[in-house]
């Protein structure tokens, strides 16, 4: 039995020494400490000895189950050492290599020109508003002194809710003109940014939802020079101090005199374009004097105050901006396209 015990200490000291996984070690444990291992299965014997070897015997026991318990201590903790330091090397990080570059997103290009555009406009003293895109026929149009039989009220033009609704989305941001005269002290001096809505036809150069600014200007002794310098200020702000602009003779119901805007097309140069449809020249916006009928609607005296009004295409001027050939690329939201701005 003596002989029994010094080969489970040989035959244990060797194979926990060679042990590489915990899994390994754990079922050495087993094989000779556990309830039905090496070691228990001799001491089950020790009834068949003598009484003299039983204590020299049971010494040695104690020695042999001692020796492999501190020999899987000691595996045990090389193997979580080991395995920590393979962990380690594993997951080391080399802080010199260049990090991967994070992707921060930008405004979208319609979005940078109107905050150049507020930026000028706050810098002249104006207020910016804003107003419902669901509005009201009365608003929308007949307090804009535009009549009954206007071919913009038609259903083929405008977005109804239904039949011989009132309710309709905005066909122009001009209803803030009514509102801001209603609730804005006088002087006023605002610009109105918002989307609307139109049934033309998806072109180059035409979307039914689009941006657009109004903006309106009340005071004593306001003229048309007021409202030429200002907008040949702005576009010249945004476009360069060699920007080339016109006035052209238009009619607007809200407006007396009414005039449009061109911008000399900046894809040609004024030679002319399938952006500028052969002509040319852009179209930026729609202004005029506010009517009298309009101010003395909204309580405002025309003998004593007159004013401007304007509105802006924003995608228009995004695409003079950027130098974008096609409206549609704005609302594609092709991140080919948008990235490069």
């Amino acid at each position: 039995m003596k002989q029994q015990l010094e080969q489970i200490r040989t035959h244990a000291l060797s194979s926990i020494a060679g042990t590489r996984a915990a899994a390994d070690l754990e079922a050495l444990r087993v094989q000779y400490l556990g309830k039905k291992g090496e070691l228990t299965a001799v001491l089950k014997q020790m009834g068949k000895l003598a009484a003299e070897e039983r204590p020299i015997i049971g010494q040695l026991a104690n020695d042999v189950r001692a020796a492999v318990e501190a020999a899987i201590e000691q595996q045990s903790a090389l193997l979580e050492r080991q395995a920590l330091a393979d962990r380690l090397e594993q997951e080391t990080v080399d802080v010199t290599i260049p990090g991967t570059r994070q992707e921060v997103g930008h405004a979208h290009p319609m979005y940078q020109v109107l905050d150049e555009i507020k930026d000028i406009f706050i810098g002249m003293g104006f207020q910016i508003l804003d107003g419902p895109e669901v509005e009201q026929s009365d608003y929308n149009f007949t307090r804009l002194n535009t009549p009954d039989d206007h071919p913009a009220r038609e259903w083929s033009d405008t977005f109804y809710f239904d039949n011989g609704s009132k309710a309709l989305l905005r066909t122009q941001t001009s209803p803030m003109q009514i509102r801001a005269m209603e609730t804005v002290p006088l002087p006023i001096r605002v610009i109105v940014p918002g989307r609307v809505y139109r049934k033309d036809e998806v072109d180059a150069t035409h979307s039914p939802m689009f941006h657009q600014i109004e903006g309106l200007v009340v005071d004593k002794g306001i003229t048309m020079a007021d409202l030429k310098g200002t907008l040949n200020t702005v576009i010249r702000a945004i476009y360069g101090e060699n920007t080339v602009t016109r006035f052209r003779p238009h009619h607007f119901p809200f407006t007396e005199p009414s005039c449009e805007m061109d911008m000399q097309c900046h894809k040609c140069g004024g030679k002319g374009c399938p952006t500028c449809k052969g002509e040319g020249w852009i179209e930026v916006l729609g202004a005029g004097m506010v009517h009298p009928k309009v101010l003395s609607g909204c309580n405002v005296d025309p003998d004593v105050y007159s004013g401007f009004a304007f509105g802006m295409g924003l995608e228009r001027l995004a695409m003079g901006r950027f130098k974008i050939s096609d409206l549609r690329l704005i609302f594609e939201n092709d991140m080919r396209f948008l990235k490069q701005f």
